[in-house]
């Protein structure tokens, strides 16, 4: 009997393996297996069509779904991602026949086979998705969906426009958004039909309508809309039908048109024709609906930023008008500061006055000293003693007219300063409402003024005015 070596050894299992095919077979973990086998299918099976019968449906947390397919056969373990799974436009469910776009691999932890799955949709759809994607190549070769085309949405729209059925739960929602965020708008709906054989030939007539309607109803734009279901519940909206029509009536108008059909996931022709598309159909009246709370609250808070600006600007002008009248002089503060400098020369005069005397004086005492010491000629100091005492006498008088000149002159400006004497030479003072009058528009005729005389004053009435 072989002996065993212990797990993790470098060597064989057992003493004396037997060859295999005149070679030693290698030996690989199940990892690496399943890896083998995982790259083999994915490497040798393409993408393609699964159609069958959901079971033992699980969505985790994640958002991941996790399924079976089967038929009365077989059946495959399947694994759609979230970020696939979003654009499902349907719930599946147990029971559900569908068919899916998928990868075949395998799951190597478990080693089970299983389906990638990254489109889901109803059986029996396939002709459906191939006729939409044959018109939505189509259309966008003609450039429907040019970004170029789009219109912008108005800012304020007075009138609407909603192409949907008068028993349609979107037009509630349309409604009651829109009489919540703007009820000034008023609303014009075109009644048509939004499901059914004949659904797509009235939402185009609808529309038709509109366009032509135009200048009696004076829409801003146009919603076209209804709520959510299944591709053939959407598919009117999905027909060449109604994108011609949208396509005329953005061309002949100039109004924009918004889609709002199904939910967020679901996707029409009508979306890509449209100017907008809108995931909701109250998505699509929150679009062209200013919200008239927030309105309401962007006004206060603009009348409150002019209210401070202006109060702003009135403390301004008050602090500029109160430096301005610190600057203004009456006339008696003005006399009153002429006879402070006319004090202020004659001061300065008695003092220039008082210098050149004792000045005259040093000079006198001084010279005096010298005659004294050089026993100079009496006669000769006595004549010019004298001259100098003339010159002396005869600069005071002239200082002393000079400072009499500028004194009468000041006198006599100050006089004429004095609105006495301006009144004296046959001049009058106009008053209007106890302020003098400047200016004859600021009368009419009919107002009582006041005129100041040299002597007394006249009460008048205006008669007219030139």
């Amino acid at each position: 009997m072989p002996t065993a070596k212990p797990p993790h050894s470098d060597g064989p299992l057992f003493d004396n393996p037997a060859p295999i095919l005149g070679r030693q077979a290698a030996v690989i973990p199940v990892s690496e297996l399943n890896r083998r086998a995982r790259n083999l299918l994915e490497a040798n099976l393409e993408l393609l069509w699964v159609s069958g019968e959901l079971s033992n449906v699980v969505k985790a947390a994640s958002g991941h779904w996790y399924f079976s397919l089967k038929d009365s056969q077989a059946q495959v373990r399947c694994v759609m991602f979230r970020q696939r799974a979003l654009a499902v436009g349907f719930v599946p469910e147990n029971g559900m026949q569908v068919e899916v776009r998928a990868l075949p691999s395998l799951y190597e932890p478990r080693g089970e086979f299983q389906l990638g799955v990254e489109t889901m949709r109803r059986a029996g759809l396939g002709a459906l998705f191939e006729a939409y994607e044959r018109l939505k190549a189509k259309l966008a070769a003609e450039g429907l969906f040019d970004e170029e085309r789009k219109r912008e949405l108005p800012e304020f729209p007075k009138t609407l426009g909603i192409v949907t059925s008068l028993k349609a739960a979107a037009l509630r929602d349309v409604l009651t958004t829109l009489r919540r965020r703007a009820p000034m708008i008023e609303i014009i709906i075109y009644p048509t039909a939004v499901q059914g054989n004949a659904a797509a030939g009235e939402i185009a007539a609808a529309i038709d309508q509109a366009r032509v309607r135009l200048g009696t109803d004076g829409i801003d734009a146009l919603i076209v809309c209804r709520g959510g279901g299944s591709i053939e519940d959407l598919w009117s909206f999905n027909e060449e039908v109604v994108a011609r029509a949208i396509q005329r009536f953005q061309d002949d108008t100039g109004v924009p048109v918004v889609s709002g059909v199904g939910h967020e996931t679901d996707f029409t022709i009508c979306d890509f024709v449209a100017d907008r598309r809108a995931p909701t159909p109250t998505a699509a009246a929150e679009l062209l609906s200013p919200d008239i709370d927030e309105l309401r609250m962007q006004v206060a808070s603009t009348r409150m930023k002019l209210a401070r600006s202006l109060q702003r600007a009135l403390n301004n002008a008050q602090q500029r008008l109160d430096h301005a009248a610190r600057g203004l002089i009456s006339p008696a503060d003005r006399l009153a500061r002429e006879r402070d400098r006319l004090a202020l020369a004659r001061t300065r005069a008695r003092h220039a006055w008082q210098q050149q005397v004792e000045s005259a004086r040093f000079s006198i005492s001084l010279l005096r000293q010298r005659h004294q010491a050089a026993l100079p000629n009496v006669d000769s100091l006595k004549i010019a003693i004298g001259q100098r005492r003339t010159a002396l006498a005869q600069i005071a008088r002239q200082r002393i007219d000079q400072l009499r000149s500028r004194t009468d002159t000041h006198r006599n400006a100050m006089a004429l300063l004095n609105p006495a004497r301006v009144l004296e030479r046959g001049y009058s003072i106009v008053e209007y409402n106890g302020a003098v009058l400047r200016d004859s528009s600021q009368l009419s005729p009919g107002d009582a003024i006041r005129v100041q005389l040299h002597k007394g004053a006249l009460d008048a009435e205006v008669k007219a005015k030139s």
